[in-house]
C-alpha cells in the first residue's frame, strides 16, 4: 500500500509556462521524493509597459510518502 501527499507550488519564468513547469517541478524535487504528478491548476503573466514579462503557473504536485 502507498500513501500519497499533495502540496501546491507557484512557479515562474521569464521564458514561457511550459519553462515555468519544469523549473517548479526541478526544485520541488531539490527537497521532495518521489513525485508522480503535476497539475497546472493556473496560468498568468506579468505585464510591464503593455508587454508580458513574466509567466506564473500555480500547480498541485503529487508525490508518494516512504
Amino acid at each position: 500500500m502507498s500513501i500519497a501527499k499533495t502540496i501546491e507550488i507557484t512557479a515562474s519564468s521569464k521564458k514561457g509556462f511550459e519553462d515555468a513547469i519544469k523549473l517548479g517541478v526541478a526544485k520541488a524535487a531539490e527537497s521532495l521524493e518521489n513525485i508522480t504528478g503535476a497539475w497546472v491548476m493556473d496560468q498568468s503573466v506579468h505585464v510591464a509597459k503593455g508587454k508580458v514579462t513574466e509567466y506564473v503557473v500555480r500547480m498541485k504536485l503529487t508525490f508518494v510518502l516512504k
